[in-house]
Formats: structure tokens, sequence, C-alpha cells
């Protein structure tokens, strides 16, 4: 089922919907959220995504250290680390109305029932449910229920959590379903990430399916494009190299650019089973390759392979006649460089 926002309409006819993440990317910066705001839709990208929560309203402090040597944020005390990402709420409405204002559409992840309140006070457009959220049940039901479309990822999970997450979200009056194909680790590697899932869901969910990309780069992206993805989210910043609690897996604003081009490059060559030529290729039907006189040939001379070649342009007779030409005679006079034709043999 095609989901129409505004003048966008996701779905399997359509070019991919590009969703520029935006996460703590802004550094605690309201003038860095907005310059990625700008960045974004210079960029081409669809949507803005923001993630709605505090440190208190998903965790609470003093409850877990991370500890993993190959984690971004290895050695940070959990409730620190959202209190260092999080997007303050009174930012929002200033994000979303700059985002509008570029033309963009804009969103967020809710990460408890708080948030979904405090978004419908915003009247977003469409919510998303984050991978680490995909089995909170109550959030998922609240959601539902404001009767707007909603995006899901679908890291983190069995089928089973998925299968449930879409139950959940159809029996409390949600229509319409986005899933996306996601591999919960930052960076993701090519490795892990899996694309050859995404028909399966398309055929299982008969719903949009898309890709919540964290891996390094574009080619993940197209390649699911390529598959039926027909949405893409990806993490965004204005330079890696100023860090944030996101940036060493997010795009920078020439990178998003690409991605914008490049899956719809993508989609637009998908096109249709065809063979044949096309109306585009006549033209070039004079470049292949046919049978020419090589040497000056006598009427009644045999045509060998010392008086014939195949060469281009496609002016004479097709290659595949080459064994029914040779041992056959000239029946005129023919000049090198001749194209050889039916009425000459």
């Amino acid at each position: 089922m095609d989901i129409k926002i505004g003048n966008i309409i996701i779905g399997e006819n359509h070019k991919p919907f590009i969703i520029a993440e935006m996460s703590g990317n802004h550094n605690q910066s309201l003038d860095r959220a907005l310059g990625l705001v700008d960045a974004a839709a210079k960029a081409g990208a669809h949507a803005l995504k923001l993630q709605t929560y505090t440190a208190d309203t998903i965790t609470m402090k003093g409850v877990m250290t991370i500890e993993d040597k190959n984690s971004l944020w290895n050695g940070k005390e959990l409730h620190d680390l959202y209190k260092m990402a999080y997007t303050p709420w009174e930012w929002h409405k200033a994000i979303f109305d700059r985002a509008k204002e570029k033309g963009m559409i804009a969103f967020s992840s809710p990460f408890d029932e708080s948030a979904v309140d405090f978004l419908e006070t915003l009247n977003v457009p469409l919510y998303k449910i984050a991978s680490f959220e995909n089995t909170h049940h109550p959030l998922l039901k609240k959601v539902a229920q404001t009767g707007k479309p909603v995006i899901v990822s679908t890291g983190v999970t069995d089928q089973i959590d998925i299968d449930e997450a879409v139950e959940v979200l159809r029996k409390n009056g949600c229509k319409q379903i986005v899933l996306l194909k996601c591999t919960s680790t930052y960076p993701a590697t090519p490795e892990n990430t899996n694309l050859m899932t995404i028909p399966d869901m398309i055929n299982k969910y008969k719903c949009t399916i898309g890709l919540s990309d964290h891996t390094m780069g574009i080619g993940a992206s197209v390649a699911a494009v390529a598959l039926g993805a027909r949405v893409i989210e990806k993490h965004f910043t204005l330079k890696r190299a100023d860090g944030g609690v996101d940036s060493s897996f997010s795009l920078e604003p020439e990178e998003l650019k690409a991605l914008v081009i490049e899956t719809e490059r993508a989609f637009l060559a998908l096109g249709k089973v065809q063979y044949g030529i096309q109306a585009a290729e006549e033209k070039s039907k004079l470049f292949k390759r046919s049978i020419y006189v090589s040497k000056d040939i006598k009427a009644g001379e045999v045509f060998t392979s010392d008086n014939l070649k195949i060469i281009r342009p496609a002016l004479g007779l097709a290659p595949k006649y080459w064994d029914d030409v040779i041992g056959k005679k000239s029946k005129i006079d023919l000049k090198a460089g001749a194209p050889l034709t039916k009425d000459s043999i």
C-alpha cells in the first residue's frame, strides 16, 4: 500500500524515500542542528528525522556502564551517554519548522509514550520505531493509535518479534507500515547486512520494505534498492571529524547527495523485463559487425577467409552467415571495402 505524505509517495513503484537521521550529531548545539537540516535539504534528502527521549525516559542513572572494547561508547555510563546524545525537546519545533521550510518531511522516533504525546502536539506526519524499541508493545500501541504511518527498524529481532510488532500495530489501527531491514551494530559491516532478507520481507509482510543502513558509504543502500527497498535511512553529520555520538558511521553532505542520486538511479534502472532492441538502441545497430569484401573479387571467384573479413559497420551480411558464405562463388565483380550482400552470392 502506498503511503502519501504531502507531495511524497512511499511505495513499491516510487523512487526511494531518503531519510537523513540527525541523531545526536548536533553535538548539543541548536545552530549546528539547524545547519544539519539545511545541509540535508541541499543534499536532496526527503525527510529529516530526530530521536525524542531524555536520559530519564530511556534509562536510569547507575544501571549500566558500557564495557565493550569494540563499542564506540565503551566506558560510558548509559545515562550519561543519553544525556549527551539527546535532542532537547524545546528544539524540536525549530528543527521541524526549518525542515518544512526547506521542503522536507520532519518526524521523529519516540522512545516512550510521553514522547508520543509531545510529538502529537507538533503534528508529526508519521512515526519511526527504533530497533531497540520494536518489542516495546505499549509504545507500539500508543503510536498505532495515532492512525499515522509507522516505520519500524527490525534490528536486534527474531522473526517472531517482527511478527508480533506488526500484529500489535495493525490491531491498534495502524494501516500503513514500513519495515526496515537493520543490523544494529555501529558501524555495521557489509558482511552482516544480509540484504537478501529484503525480498523475503516483501513477500512475508506485504508492505513497503526499506533499509536502516549503518554501514560506511552508500553501496549497501544502492544494492538494497535493487532488491526492492524503497525507504533508506542513514545517519548524517556535517563533518565526521567534528565528532559526536554517531559521527563515525554518518554520511557527510556530499555523500548524502550521492546517496540520493545513486539510489534514484538504481530505482530507475530496474525498469522491466526487456529483451530485444530498444528504440534508444536503433542507431547503435550500425556499429555491429558484418561481412565485408577485403580484396577485389571477380565474378565466379570463390569466397575465402582471405578475401572476406568480418568488420564494422553492419551494412553487410551478419557474421552468423560466415560459414554459409565461405566456399560459395561471387555472382558479380566486387571491390574491396564493399559490404557482402545476398545478391552478390
